[in-house]
């Protein structure tokens, strides 16, 4: 499988681009950079690729993509890409509302599997903080994360989503529209993530951790991703991280 990787020298992308190097039977077909990157017309370790600024020639040649740069990025990357048939896996977060609306827009043309957060066991956490919602709606939830202190001080894509899906559990369960889920920030150290929901009923409270020991798990469950989407053609369309899941 040919690999093309957008955000090649960022944190995650240096995790996915060893470990395709790594893995028999993939092939990294694209590391693509920014175009004032110092990287950029440097070859990568262990390969005759050279890390480049994207472009549609270099995009056709992929299997599937992988995408974890900016929202500009990924929405120049996929105008790029235009029409053609090429999956794409999206880890990048902070879009906007419009922004969004523009991705769902392009998967009309491919098929695109896009997670805020692709760490292995982390769609089996949000799936339990969920099904203790509905179940105990009247349990008032917060969400905690805690990243590493260069991470930037707003609530990351992760929490966001967790809140607003945790907000709209409870109202569909209760009948009428739940309070906002507030969520609280940490910046610590060389933390990679940590992810907190909790449920407090007042007498008890019950709490579910998420904890990611190296940037790794990102990677990996990208690529998962990204194999499950090659490995049975998938007609167009917007995929999320369940849907792998399910089969």
């Amino acid at each position: 499988m040919r690999i093309g990787i957008l955000g090649a020298s960022g944190l995650v992308g240096t995790c996915l681009v060893q470990l395709i190097l790594d893995s028999p039977g993939l092939e990294l077909a694209a590391a693509l950079v920014s175009p004032g990157s110092r990287l950029a017309g440097t070859p990568v370790a262990g390969g005759g690729i050279e890390y480049r600024p994207a472009d549609a020639e270099m995009n056709s040649h992929c299997d599937v993509m992988i995408d974890f740069s900016t929202p500009a990025a990924s929405l120049s990357l996929q105008a790029q890409i235009a029409k053609k048939n090429i999956p794409t896996v999206i880890g990048t977060t902070g879009f906007s509302a419009k922004d969004d609306a523009t991705l769902t827009g392009w998967c009309a043309h491919r098929p695109m599997l896009i997670s805020a957060n692709f760490a292995r066991g982390f769609e089996a956490f949000r799936l339990a903080s969920l099904g203790y919602a509905r179940m105990m709606p009247d349990a008032e939830p917060r969400v905690f994360e805690t990243y590493h202190a260069r991470k930037k001080a707003d609530p990351s894509g992760t929490s966001k989503l967790l809140a607003a899906e945790i907000s709209k559990t409870r109202s569909t369960a209760m009948g009428f529209e739940a309070p906002e889920t507030p969520i609280t920030v940490k910046r610590e150290g060389d933390i990679v993530g940590i992810n907190e929901v909790s449920f407090d009923l007042g007498s008890a409270e019950t709490r579910f951790t998420y904890r990611v020991h190296t940037r790794a798990a990102y990677a990996e469950g990208a690529l998962a991703a990204a194999q499950w989407l090659v490995a049975t053609p998938r007609p167009a369309g917007r995929y999320t991280l369940a849907d792998s899941l399910e089969g």
